[in-house]
């Protein structure tokens, strides 16, 4: 096998996100479409190196203390399971922002699991892994296998693989972290209102599912970062903007277009007149 193993670890995007009540742990149920973008941060493995982990890439001063990184979170949640598990040095490129609400370090977490997965002959499909991406965090096993599902839970119940339409989109982050933590502590109470399993697959008719799936946290995140009702207010406002809507937690909002083209003439006015927000126009499916 190769000395260098690289994973793309995707943004996972909260299409619709409902809040449905805290349980006894103080952890929120939730029922969320989630579904992952063609853009996110890449994380390489060097087996013939020592271990350890370097972070490069546009966010990778702002990524904390190593230490602390998901991806040696899931890297030990995975010792404690695979005896003599085998490992090397990872290099982790930040191209997702910081707290954005995109589960960039649970992606990169889950990124880790899959290459560690290959390093030792482990199958993907393998319960340790499942239980190793439980152990690391709520959001890691929807991104180990980053297909489009509906996540319930904590995070820990998964449906089958939703397939979606490809869903040209246009991401925007104001650069302002927003702790997950701070938003449900302004969150008022559960809306309610589950998710049917049969989620549309054509365009027109998921758009209008999306319409009657809010995210619930929207209210009180921008009651915790103002900057977030401007981001929605100004993508409903740009031509051919079929849905905008916040994801997770935010900050990050996103903007669904028809075509490709629609999204590029947005992404460039956009730049002309917000320089200083993150922008980046991908694929969601």
């Amino acid at each position: 096998m190769s000395a260098t193993l690289l994973e793309k670890a995707p943004a996972k995007i909260n299409l619709t996100l409902r809040v449905l009540g805290r349980r006894a742990d103080g952890y929120h149920e939730i029922e969320s479409l989630v579904a992952f973008a063609d853009f996110g941060d890449m994380l390489t493995l060097r087996t013939d190196a020592e271990e350890g982990l370097e972070i490069t890439g546009p966010f990778g001063g702002k990524s904390g203390p190593i230490t602390d990184n998901l991806v040696l979170k899931a890297v030990a949640a995975g010792r404690e399971r695979v005896a003599g598990l085998q490992t090397g040095r990872f290099l982790l490129e930040k191209n997702i922002p910081v707290a954005a609400g995109l589960g960039g370090g649970s992606a990169d977490a889950a990124a880790a699991l899959r290459l560690v997965a290959r390093v030792n002959a482990v199958s993907l499909d393998d319960p340790i892994l499942a239980l190793a991406a439980r152990a690391t965090g709520a959001d890691v096993p929807v991104c180990l296998h980053p297909r489009a599902r509906i996540m319930r839970g904590v995070g820990e119940r998964l449906s089958e693989p939703v397939k979606l339409p490809a869903l040209p989109a246009l991401l925007v982050n104001p650069l302002v972290p927003l702790a997950t933590r701070d938003v449900f502590g302004r969150f008022a109470g559960a809306r309610g209102g589950n998710h049917a399993d049969d989620v549309p697959t054509e365009f027109d008719r998921l758009i209008d599912f999306m319409e009657q799936h809010d995210n619930d946290l929207t209210p009180a995140a921008c009651a915790c970062a103002p900057v977030v009702g401007e981001i929605l207010e100004t993508l409903r406002a740009l031509p051919g903007v079929r849905l905008a809507r916040m994801s997770g937690s935010g900050p990050t909002c996103f903007a669904l277009f028809s075509t490709r083209d629609e999204l590029a003439k947005a992404t460039q006015r956009l730049r002309d007149n917000r320089p200083a927000w993150w922008l980046q126009p991908a694929t969601i499916g």
